[in-house]
């Protein structure tokens, strides 16, 4: 689903990839994904790239690696593996390559699911910062999380933060 940038109300025009972490789901499962993209959409942001990998380190890390190497993309949303159970590796993976670390973006995720799910908002691993000059956003995996994330932090956020880095 490739779709042409178009400027926000800002002015600043942002291409955002979308890549669901998953050992099970497929473009016709992947709900979290789905949403991501028509959020991103419905913002007036353009989908450059969507993919779903294996919960192993090395494939997330090597998505990371590919898409910081595309020169017209702004941000990387990832959702899925942020959890605490063996399978999940996207924090760590993603954490050891992030240049620069956003810590508010995980504490007020964790904050606001708290106030919907309560205590277990402890477990979640959400986590954002900077790679080769792109956002890089990682979210759980269940569809009330992403919208959470994509509707309270990331999208008011994006072309603050995108600004911020062209300068």
């Amino acid at each position: 689903m490739m779709q042409q940038p178009h400027p926000d109300s800002s002015g600043i025009t942002l291409t955002c990839a979308v890549v669901t972490v998953s050992d099970t789901r497929t473009p016709e499962t992947d709900k979290s994904g789905q949403l991501i993209q028509q959020l991103l959409i419905a913002a007036n942001y353009a989908v450059g790239g969507y993919a779903i990998i294996k919960d192993e380190p090395t494939q997330i890390q090597g998505q990371i690696e590919n898409l910081g190497k595309s020169a017209n993309l702004d941000a990387v949303i990832f959702n899925g593996g942020t959890g605490i159970a063996p399978r999940d590796t996207t924090y760590d993976a993603i954490e050891q390559l992030l240049e620069k670390t956003l810590p508010g973006f995980g504490e007020l995720f964790r904050f606001l699911s708290y106030q919907e799910i309560g205590s277990r908002a402890i477990a979640s691993r959400a986590v954002a910062g900077i790679y080769q000059n792109k956002l890089i956003f990682s979210l759980p995996g269940s569809s009330n999380a992403v919208r959470l994330g994509m509707e309270k932090l990331i999208l008011p956020e994006l072309a603050h933060l995108v600004s911020q880095m062209r300068k």
